[in-house]
């Protein structure tokens, strides 16, 4: 994979704290190796955007760009700083989310939404022991059978919705022409490992199996998600594979969760990033997860997987300030050395969460174009 990460001091011309230039150095020196295993070629050249954050970076983020800035300052203010991991998954999922936070900095700059170029209906599922909702995107003036994109949103498998992911969901409908499913999985800790991951596979197989009456074609049929769903989407390639069940023809991970033990590089580095941190992860698992043990299970530790040989090309999107980030490009290097077709990149200066920011952060405008594309390759 080609490396450009261009990390400098005299990038940061804003306020800073007493002290923080002295800590620059190094952390500057321990990003630019974590980084190096990435795809990252972005132009540092990016056109000022007229967004600006109030204060200078975190200690955290010091590379973070000002647009991504911005909505974490935005997304601190909503939420009072009160720290998700010390709420229960009930409170959690009426905090403000970091899309509440990007349509605030919006409304702040007086930036307009996207004029709505999909239709949207919704309808419940059945999976096993219930049932579960789905959200359908399509393209308008669409005629014929279209491709489709099974989409898992994220949220550590107990928080978020289909609403709070909706401009992620919206953006791949607009940008590849195909019919997007987004799909609400039981969450914990009402409903724990692995009904998620079981609600998502049967979530893929419905779309397989009404294909018709969705006026979708059943052999264009990818997988995407985020975060929690990403891993999701990813596990949903390894359980069609594993039931032979026709498999996605492509996977677009972007930041998922890939493994249960938090000693990596990017866990140390941003152990104390927003919105995720490790506190975070740590609150999810706790919630999601029967148990430890299910930690070491493949569809958990997506790179513990035995064999990853014969899966879907796949997509892997990650972002620079994120503890996650390490584990996601351990995956897709992963799938690269099975013989998978992997096309992956880690986008500098922006945060978990930046991908459906399209309308505030450049990065999320490039990340939804090359995902697109990549896409489109295989749903043609």
């Amino acid at each position: 994979m080609k490396t450009n990460l261009t990390l400098s001091l005299s990038s940061f011309s804003r306020p800073v704290y007493a002290g923080w230039a002295r800590r620059m150095g190094s952390f500057l020196l321990a990003a630019a190796v974590l980084a190096g295993a990435s795809s990252c070629d972005d132009d540092d050249s990016t056109p000022d955007t007229g967004i600006h954050p109030a204060g200078p970076p975190p200690i955290w983020g010091p590379t973070i760009k000002p647009e991504m800035q911005t909505v974490i300052e935005k997304l601190d203010s909503l939420s009072k700083g009160v720290a998700l991991y010390t709420l229960t998954p009930q409170q959690a999922r009426l905090a403000p989310s970091a899309t509440d936070a990007a349509m605030a900095v919006m409304r702040d700059y007086n930036i307009p939404a996207p004029v709505p170029q999909v239709d949207t209906t919704g309808q419940r599922i059945p999976v096993s022991g219930g049932s579960i909702r789905v959200r359908l995107y399509r393209p308008k003036n669409a005629t014929g059978t279209l491709p489709a994109i099974v989409y898992y949103h994220g949220g550590g498998w107990v928080i978020a919705n289909l609403n709070t992911y909706d401009p992620s969901a919206r953006a791949l409908a607009e940008q590849t022409g195909a019919v997007v499913v987004s799909v609400a999985y039981r969450q914990g800790p009402e409903f724990k490992f692995p009904t998620a991951h079981n609600d998502s596979f049967a979530a893929y197989r419905w779309v397989r199996d009404n294909a018709t009456t969705l006026n979708v074609n059943a052999q264009r049929i990818a997988v995407a998600g985020e975060s929690a769903g990403g891993n999701l989407a990813a596990a949903v390639c390894l359980m069609a594979r594993d039931a032979s069940v026709p498999l996605p023809v492509h996977q677009l991970l972007v930041y998922p969760i890939a493994r249960y033990d938090m000693n990596t590089p990017s866990y140390a580095l941003y152990a104390d990033a927003k919105p995720l941190s490790k506190p975070l992860m740590q609150w999810f698992f706790r919630y999601y997860l029967n148990a430890a043990a299910d930690g070491t299970s493949p569809l958990i530790s997506l790179v513990n997987a035995p064999n990853l040989v014969g899966l879907p090309p796949a997509t892997v999107i990650n972002a620079e300030i994120d503890p996650l980030q390490s584990e996601g490009q351990e995956y897709a290097s992963k799938l690269k050395a099975a013989g998978v077709a992997v096309t992956a990149k880690v986008y500098e200066g922006v945060t978990h969460e930046f991908f459906g920011m399209a309308t505030v952060v450049p990065e999320a405008k490039a990340a939804q174009a090359l995902a697109a594309t990549e896409l489109k390759k295989s749903l043609q």
